[in-house]
């Protein structure tokens, strides 16, 4: 694992890392009533960091000894078969399809207490296998399983797949990326999960620099709660002279 790029594994000691630690107790804390065991992340649009996030969380989830599934549900653009450099030939569509049992296609310890289960060959219904059927109940048996269940998903705004899934879920995490996003397609993600009942955990802002007093600058991700509280998490650039 040592050429994946994701800072949880290459890094731990680096503030991101810390801070998505810091998002893992904020999620474990947010609700005394029902344990958060599956969690699905989104963003408004693409390239806004929702796989890296999914990545990261998922790892710092094994950490704490829990065993924990990741899931590439993003069957129009995967990507986690990338970020951990594995193939994709068998993944979730084709469990679903009945093509190969779960044990089959799973990746199994890809680091300690962390599996991963890629989106497989792209079915021509992306949205209508999520929302299916077998796909609520595959859901429920992977609970037994596992007692975190990550799934990353495709933008909200952009396809209704997220939508769908999101009413199978315990939690939802939307991603936003402040150097691309414009405020109204911010409030339309959240509006359009909020429509279908999505249990909105909070939301993870990145790709805001910030710049002190002209000698650095900062790349920070934010986690914002439904308390309106909000974790910074920070990257150092280099120096730079005025």
């Amino acid at each position: 694992m040592d050429k994946v790029h994701i800072v949880t594994i290459r890094n731990p000691m680096d503030p991101i890392a810390e801070a998505y630690r810091t998002l893992r107790t904020n999620i474990q804390f947010s609700s005394f009533d029902k344990k958060i065991q599956s969690i699905m992340i989104t963003s408004s649009g693409p390239g806004e960091g929702k796989s890296t996030t999914s990545a990261n969380l998922a790892v710092v989830m094994s950490e704490t000894g829990a065993k924990t599934l990741l899931v590439d549900c993003d069957q129009r653009k995967p990507n986690l078969h990338k970020i951990f450099l594995t193939s994709n030939e068998n993944g979730l569509s084709n469990v679903l399809a009945g093509q190969i049992s779960f044990e089959d296609a799973v990746k199994q310890n890809i680091v300690e207490n962390l599996d991963l289960l890629t989106s497989g060959i792209r079915p021509p219904n992306p949205a209508e296998l999520l929302a299916s059927r077998k796909m609520e109940i595959f859901l429920q048996q992977l609970k037994e399983k596992y007692e975190y269940i990550i799934l990353d998903t495709p933008p909200v705004v952009a396809v209704t797949d997220a939508q769908l899934l999101s009413r199978c879920v315990d939690g939802c995490l939307l991603v936003i990326s402040s150097s691309q996003v414009e405020k109204e397609a911010a409030v339309k993600a959240r509006d359009l999960l909020s429509k279908v009942g999505a249990n909105i955990l909070g939301a993870v802002l990145n790709k805001l620099e910030i710049k002190e007093k002209g000698y650095y600058g900062y790349y920070y991700q934010y986690y914002y709660g439904e308390d309106g509280s909000k974790v910074k998490k920070s990257k150092k650039k280099s120096r730079r002279r005025k």
